[in-house]
């Protein structure tokens, strides 16, 4: 079974928790909201079809970003 993640930017409220949680699998960009990533590769927004793959050992630390997303814009996807 595998996780995937991937942000809605127009939800996202740039507040970088889940960059501080998950540090390897977001990143805050220049316009201020918060992307998705795997590895150096940043995803570009768009829904779902932006879908990044999430390392096993990052599982818990990316729930947990999205628990605490101020702008509940971080949806995971199980495989």
């Amino acid at each position: 079974m595998g996780m995937k993640v991937w942000i809605d930017q127009d939800l996202c409220t740039g507040d970088g928790l889940c960059e501080e949680i998950a540090p390897s699998v977001f990143t805050l960009l220049d316009d201020g909201l918060a992307y998705v990533k795997e590895g150096d590769k940043v995803f570009n927004p768009g829904g779902p079809e932006a879908l990044a793959n999430v390392a096993e050992n990052m599982y818990e630390a990316t729930i947990e970003s999205a628990e605490e997303c101020p702008g509940e814009c971080i949806f995971i996807e199980m495989e």
